[in-house]
């Protein structure tokens, strides 16, 4: 919703303020500089059982009452502008009385007072209104698609490189921490000194196999015509909220690790480390518009990530699958959108054009862990495993022979999101038309074309020779690391 016009200069320039009982769902005041937000007021208001239906699917029950309460807060909008009405015309009118007859002069201003007294408190209410309303609704998740599994549990879509009929057997010491020590490959007890738990140095090998599988992923997206691109790490604060990281409610743990500001620079915008260049590549298109005749636009980008909550709930608190600081190709991609309406469009109005760009970053992904040689699985993820931007998710699941007593061994390796116009409304990316119009917004897709650490574990517990004491590499790797055929024992 756009910023009331009228509204005096003082409250023009008036920081945004958290109200009442909803304030742990309110953003934190954003700089002048950040994005404009633009959520789909309109189609709240109008379907406002459906986003009470869709909050309670995502796990998001906290804010089943938000829906209705934009709906009344912009009934409350409307009824103040038809209060108003008939007291900017009398001022009007007043004001041409004072321009015109200079006897009267005094007496209409004396009239004006009151009035204007009136309509500034009016005013005021509207604007906080206005505030609280758009701050409810930037904190709604995306709407979920239908073919979202609603029950909680993912759907196997297939399998890659895996018969479930006859599935791989593993030695005891198929666990990559026990292998990378064997092998001087990692040191997990050294990096708890420097940096604390959660934090590894891949060493030899490791290291070599990290830049490997980093150039292999953006040669496999490059194929594909995905243009390759070099994010920043650090980024606004803003920014990662506009992106969708944000926890479902003021329990919930927090993914982003903000950087502490000195004194000096009190009042300036935080930052933050990026959990995934999905951020700072979403970025680039912020507050710009893109030519519609260029969509859609692919980028991968491979940088440094870091997550805050690596181990807190107590799982996978040994070796390389939970960590704070990894290296990530990601993928990033822009596309055409329908033209927006009040009512929710259906799945395929949706993602006529995103759908394809989304599903050439899965079969990216599945190309990827298909050549790796790596048994696998393919997900549609569950509404309650949805973060706040996806409209739909795919994970692929690897088989980690060391996860065996958690999971059936299985772990998350890659996962890619269509997340439809949620982040180009909070970041303003629009799409410019060719007669020039700016009305419709961008969609967006993410997906990760390599998560290092974990491939890099999966890699070492497959791929190894209990009998001969080594790690076969995966070919498509070899050209690589110099021909390198195996870690270990010749």
């Amino acid at each position: 919703m756009s910023r009331l016009s009228l509204s005096p200069r003082s409250f023009l320039l008036r920081c945004r303020q958290s109200y009442s009982t909803s304030a742990r769902y309110l953003q934190e005041a954003r700089p002048p500089t950040a994005p404009k937000q633009q959520p789909p007021l309109s189609q709240i208001r109008h379907n406002v059982e459906a986003y009470e239906k869709n909050v309670v699917v995502r796990n998001y029950r906290s804010h089943k009452g938000i829906p209705g309460e934009i709906r009344d807060n912009v009934e409350e909008i409307n009824e103040i502008d038809s209060l108003l009405k008939e007291p900017r015309q009398r001022l009007k009118e007043l004001q041409k009385q004072v321009n015109k007859d200079k006897n009267s002069r005094e007496a209409a201003i004396a009239e004006m007072r009151p009035i204007r007294e009136q309509m500034e408190s009016l005013l005021k209410r509207q604007d906080e209104i206005s505030d609280k309303t758009h701050s409810l609704a930037v904190s709604l998740p995306n709407l979920t698609s239908a073919t979202t599994p609603l029950d909680g549990e993912p759907k196997l879509i297939q399998y890659i490189n895996y018969d479930p009929e006859h599935p791989p057997t593993y030695g005891k010491s198929a666990d990559h921490t026990m292998i990378g020590d064997k092998l001087k490959l990692l040191d997990f007890t050294s990096s708890s000194s420097t940096s604390g738990w959660g934090f590894y140095y891949l060493l030899n090998e490791a290291a070599r196999l990290e830049q490997a599988l980093i150039q292999f992923a953006l040669s496999q997206a490059m194929k594909r015509g995905w243009s390759v691109v070099s994010p920043p790490s650090l980024v606004y604060s803003h920014m990662a909220a506009s992106c969708g990281f944000q926890p479902r409610d003021q329990n919930d743990e927090q993914q982003i690790w903000q950087v502490a500001q000195s004194e000096r620079d009190a009042g300036k915008p935080t930052r933050s480390l990026a959990a995934t260049a999905e951020i700072p590549l979403a970025g680039l298109y912020a507050n710009k518009g893109i030519p519609e005749a260029e969509l859609p636009i692919k980028l991968v980008g491979s940088s440094r990530c870091y997550r805050a909550e690596a181990g807190a709930r107590g799982v996978d608190t040994r070796g390389l699958y939970r960590v704070h600081e990894f290296t990530k190709v990601e993928m990033f991609g822009w596309s055409n959108c329908p033209t927006p309406d009040e009512n929710i469009p259906s799945d395929a109005e949706l993602t006529v054009d995103s759908s394809r760009v989304w599903r050439e970053m899965v079969e990216i992904q599945i190309d990827i862990l298909k050549s790796l040689g790596l048994p696998c699985r393919v997900l549609q993820m569950p509404s309650t495993d949805l973060g706040a931007s996806a409209f739909c998710k795919i994970d692929i699941e690897a088989m980690f022979p060391s996860r065996r007593n958690r999971d059936d061994g299985w772990g998350e390796v890659t996962s890619a999101s269509n997340c439809t116009d949620y982040q180009s409304r909070r970041l303003d990316t629009r799409i410019v038309e060719a007669n020039g119009s700016r009305k419709k917004f961008a969609h967006t897709v993410n997906g990760t074309a390599m998560a290092i650490p974990r491939v890099l574990a999966a890699i070492l517990e497959n791929g190894w020779r209990e009998e001969q004491g080594c790690v076969i590499i995966p070919e498509v790797l070899r050209e690589y690391m110099g021909g390198m055929k195996q870690i270990g024992p010749k």
